[in-house]
């Protein structure tokens, strides 16, 4: 599982998560690494078990923790779930808005090919918060779905909408196009085309890749297919 990086910025949503009785002080108070340590547990339990089955014993032999600190650490269960989950939404929502502006200033297919593939690598690179993502979003488990994929899913969405913008004030994207509508199927196809990529049982229905048709033809195709769309 690839750790989560900069966790120093998530410090202040840790605070706020902590007024709201998610978490408590005394984990506010273990040291990053600890911290971290714990979520990442956390993930590799619901993405095994799924968030439904989440075994709080397996949790701390995991972490190498007692379950007696977890309970020092989120009011129960339920809460240490909903903790992780916030704080994941958070952190994923922080991390892909910081990109936008950078997207938007490239010309077009320079931007939908930085979409698509920084979206791939940084799934890579955070496996573990992707597959405990990806199983929120496909299996709709306790609730996360309007806690956790909808405001992400929002975000990415936004993303592709201010780079169509962006390319329609450069003159690259037709000033006609339904702009909502055209966002809407861009960002379902990146999905598809992306997640086909990350996911081996998506692909298996998708078939976006095989020994053939590798991922450059792949990725190429679908920001042909947008140019030719909105240009």
């Amino acid at each position: 599982m690839g750790k989560i990086d900069e966790w120093t910025q998530l410090h202040t949503h840790i605070l706020e998560l902590e007024a709201r009785g998610l978490v408590t002080r005394t984990f506010r108070r273990l040291d990053p690494e600890r911290q971290q340590t714990i979520l990442m547990a956390i993930l590799d339990e619901a993405i095994e078990k799924g968030p439904p089955a989440l075994n709080i014993k397996q949790v701390a032999a995991r972490a190498g923790v007692s379950v007696g600190s977890l309970y020092t650490y989120f009011r129960n269960r339920d809460g240490l779930l909903d903790f992780t989950a916030e704080l994941c939404t958070r952190f994923m929502g922080d991390a892909f808005a910081s990109y936008t502006p950078l997207l938007a200033s490239l010309p077009l297919r320079e931007a939908l090919w930085g979409y698509l593939t920084g979206g791939i690598e940084w799934s890579r690179e955070q496996a573990g918060l992707a597959r405990f993502f990806a199983r929120a979003a496909y299996h709709g488990e306790s609730g996360l779905g309007e806690r956790m994929v909808a405001p992400v899913a929002t975000t990415m969405r936004q993303m592709v909408e201010t780079i169509l913008r962006a390319g329609i004030a450069r003159g690259e994207v037709r000033p006609d196009i339904d702009l909502e509508a055209a966002t809407r199927v861009i960002h379902a196809l990146m999905i598809a085309v992306g997640d086909g990529f990350l996911l081996p049982y998506l692909n298996t229905y998708f078939q976006v890749k095989d020994d053939v048709v590798g991922p450059e033809r792949i990725m190429a195709a679908v920001i042909g297919l947008i140019e030719g769309g909105v240009g």
